[in-house]
């Protein structure tokens, strides 16, 4: 079977844990994937994995290739992909990428361009690991692994989480979202879907964060309330918010009170306990694919389907992958 072909991308900051880059890349060439793009990793300017220009050379140069990788993967997070998107060449990408759909992957500030090419190109790309994360020894227990090829080599996935904080739900419609902050950050301007900058209506919305007090989550989900945003959907998907403690002035308000504040206001179900976010563990979701969510009894299940995908059958060696629900293209069991 050809190897897997990866093209690395950095269009945010730049990799100051080169030993988990390191291991990522070596896990990969391990599991018989063969990685281009490998000079991201040594650029750095400033906080930036490289100047505004080779940050967006990156992207762009996509639109160009006459054979595109099997996947594109984001190196990590930090800041810097805003500063791209007024210069995306997004009707030269979606011309590209509509011809042979492929899948780029990533989180934290990536979620500025899966905003952005989903709002101009109608793209759908993926919250799932970045390069980082698959190099961090955190993930002892390969779910991120496992999650990231079972999906993408799937044409529809399922899967199922515990204790989801509210009673029944049924919902369809785009599944879409990521890191809370940078999401709000692009409201009302051309980079965020829907009509006018105002959202996907219709939609399953996921959130996540790291390192905000719950004062400043419940303001950011009150901007998307106050906005209209949450009133449109069918569901908000709470994922992980990592270290967002209390501060020593909030008296006993925590992220419980500031997320049950927002169920008294949202005219919607909120869903709790999706296990993705910046902890140990990260799913890899679609943005913009359709989905369905149920939860019965406080257990949720997850399905999503038409997005882009490796060949079916085309997975390296990935430990773990027995478990899939039967009539199910891939699933993961409960966290």
């Amino acid at each position: 079977m050809p190897a897997i072909q990866i093209q690395l991308i950095a269009p945010s900051g730049y990799p100051h844990d080169r030993a988990a880059l390191a291991r990522g890349v070596e896990r990969l060439r391990g599991a018989g994937c063969a990685l281009s793009g490998l000079d991201v990793l040594e650029r750095s300017e400033l906080r930036f994995a490289g100047s505004d220009a080779e940050r967006l050379a990156d992207i762009n140069h996509l639109a160009d290739l006459s054979t595109l990788p099997d996947l594109v993967l984001t190196t990590r997070g930090g800041y810097g992909a805003s500063r791209l998107l007024p210069h995306l060449r997004y009707d030269a990408l979606r011309e590209r990428l509509a011809e042979t759909p492929i899948p780029l992957v990533g989180h934290s500030d990536f979620t500025a361009l899966q905003l952005a090419l989903h709002a101009k190109s109608g793209l759908c790309t993926f919250s799932g690991p970045l390069l980082a994360d698959l190099g961090t020894d955190a993930h002892d227990d390969d779910f991120s692994w496992r999650h990231f090829w079972s999906t993408l080599t799937s044409s529809s996935t399922t899967l199922a989480w515990a204790d989801a904080g509210v009673a029944d739900v049924d919902a369809s419609g785009p599944l879409w979202g990521g890191n809370l902050a940078v999401l709000c950050s692009l409201l009302g301007t051309p980079y965020f879907p829907g009509a006018k900058g105002g959202g996907i209506d219709g939609g399953i919305l996921f959130v996540e964060d790291v390192g905000e007090p719950p004062f400043r989550i419940e303001r950011l989900l009150y901007q998307l309330h106050l906005s209209g945003v949450l009133g449109r959907q069918q569901a908000l998907v709470l994922g992980g918010f990592s270290h967002c403690r209390p501060g020593p002035n909030d008296n006993g308000y925590d992220l419980a009170a500031a997320f049950a504040q927002i169920e008294r206001v949202a005219g919607i179900p909120v869903v709790h306990g999706l296990p993705h976010g910046h902890g140990a563990r990260q799913l890899t979701l679609p943005f913009g694919a359709p989905a369905r969510l149920r939860v019965e009894g406080g257990s949720a299940r997850l399905d999503f389907h038409g997005y882009p995908h490796l060949p079916l059958g085309s997975s390296p060696a990935v430990p773990g992958r027995q478990g899939r629900e039967q009539g199910q293209a891939g699933s993961t069991p409960n966290p």
